[in-house]
């Protein structure tokens, strides 16, 4: 869940190439599954119970324009977590973006319906995404975007290789308030 009680402030991380991938693994009682159509409210509904959007519907118009163009890629990137009753209460997503000169691969969407949290998914479907962008795109620099209100989320990154990252122009990210996130980051932290 975000915590929209410190300042916002975007936050780019870099996973290098070679750095291995922690297991964490998924309780018994749930399992995982990939995209299939149909699944886009789902992965709407994941991501309004965490405020990413103001509401389904504005996280469904998110998915249809900048994912469902891609069918077939959602069907081996979109990842999701099942509960015992075939509810999908996390996701994530294995995907790409253009810097103009490379693509390259970026960790999006990482969502754990707040029902659930506290419960290690996020840490399991954070390494199984992980493991299927090796599958997909070898074993690369992975990237993500994130904000200072996810800094429990950023924690979880930094256990999978993830650092925060001063480069500028990665995708549509100038990265020019990187000194002002890791000072919201660090005195989040102090006093935690």
């Amino acid at each position: 869940m975000l915590d929209k009680s410190v300042p916002y402030v975007d936050v780019l991380m870099h996973r290098k190439k070679g750095t291995p991938i922690p297991s964490a693994e998924l309780p018994n009682e749930f399992k995982f599954s990939f995209f299939q159509t149909g699944d886009e409210k789902a992965w709407a509904k994941i991501e309004a119970s965490v405020f990413e959007f103001s509401d389904e519907l504005d996280a469904l118009i998110y998915f249809q324009k900048n994912y469902l163009p891609f069918d077939t890629e959602l069907e081996k990137r979109c990842l999701f977590i099942e509960n015992e009753n075939g509810e999908k209460i996390a996701t994530s997503t294995a995907w790409w973006n253009y810097t103009g000169i490379r693509r390259d691969p970026w960790l999006h969407w990482v969502a754990v319906n707040p029902q659930h949290q506290n419960w290690g998914l996020g840490k399991a479907i954070v390494s199984r995404i992980l493991q299927r962008m090796v599958e997909i795109e070898g074993d690369r620099d992975f990237y993500l975007h994130t904000q200072t209100w996810s800094h429990r989320a950023i924690k979880v990154y930094e256990k999978f290789g993830y650092v925060i990252t001063s480069e500028k122009n990665l995708y549509k990210y100038s990265n020019e308030n990187y000194d002002k996130a890791v000072e919201v980051l660090n005195k989040i932290y102090t006093v935690t």
